[in-house]
């Protein structure tokens, strides 16, 4: 028979991971939707700067590719835990179809993965096409130089002609039922084409000149869209969480009341045993 303490403990623990979870939701989407204009801007102004250097061969490297599509490299990014409904299975599976996809063209297709429940569900189909492993269980608050240093390793896999086209999967965060499953491609960056009427017919000069400028900028980018895939992974983590941890609890809402009842009779009955102790020692005295 379970302990007093332990049926207490049952009937809390229900409610705990939820409201854990919804503490937690609220800094992540303050930071998730804070890195959203940035990033977008950022993705904006290369944008601009990269229409004036297209398809000259003094283009950089990041931007103009390596001229082939030969070999893909799939950054997945899911979270380090579990018990968050479909969330981390949702990014998998997309980065599982677009791998078996690729495959049938006769692609190559290597993974670097960033959290460990993807690496855990990508190595039973692919183990031996997983590249990297960058595990963050560590980390209690993202910092833009977790990023960078992802960014940085995925560079120098480019530098050394490891891939051809590099695809980011990631959670967008909508709201708190709601996540979408996202690929974007950062290797070479596919930026939104602006139209004239957009721009308004301006004609932009670069100081220094449009080649140096994306230089400097486009590995920039590289780790300003991965940190803002880890920021909407970790808003849609938490609100995936908080959901599931509702609907664990509003399932969970007949074994409370049975518990509870349980926990009830348990204890007057051990009040009843030791009032009859007490009644029958003072009677043998």
């Amino acid at each position: 028979m379970a302990s007093l303490k332990d049926l207490r403990n049952r009937i809390a623990a229900t409610k705990a991971m939820q409201m854990v979870a919804a503490s937690k939701l609220r800094r992540a989407q303050a930071a998730a939707e804070a890195a959203r204009p940035y990033a977008t801007r950022m993705e904006t102004v290369l944008g601009n700067i990269a229409a004036s250097v297209a398809g000259a061969e003094s283009a950089p490297r990041l931007l103009r590719g390596t001229g082939g599509d030969q070999r893909h490299l799939l950054l997945v990014c899911t979270a380090e835990r579990g018990l968050c409904g479909p969330f981390n299975s949702a990014i998998v599976r997309l980065a599982r179809e677009r791998a078996i996809a690729l495959t049938a063209e006769g692609k190559e297709v290597k993974f670097f993965c960033v959290g460990r429940k993807g690496y855990d569900q990508l190595r039973r189909q692919f183990p031996k096409q997983i590249v990297e492993l960058v595990d963050l269980r560590s980390v209690r608050v993202l910092h833009f130089e977790n990023a960078a240093t992802i960014a940085e390793k995925v560079i120098a896999l480019f530098d050394k002609s490891e891939f051809d086209v590099c695809t980011l999967f990631f959670s967008r965060f909508r709201s708190v039922i709601a996540q979408i499953p996202t690929a974007q491609q950062i290797i070479p960056p596919v930026f939104e084409q602006k139209s004239a009427d957009a721009l308004d017919g301006a004609v932009y000069e670069f100081e220094p000149e449009a080649e140096d400028i994306l230089n400097d900028l486009l590995p920039r980018n590289l780790a300003v869209q991965i940190f803002r895939a880890l920021l909407e992974n970790a808003a849609s983590f938490y609100g995936a969480q908080m959901s599931a941890m509702d609907n664990a609890t509003r399932n969970a809402g007949d074994m409370i009341r049975r518990q509870t009842l349980f926990y009830n009779r348990t204890r007057q009955a051990m009040i009843t045993k030791e009032l009859i102790e007490i009644i029958s020692g003072a009677e043998a005295l």
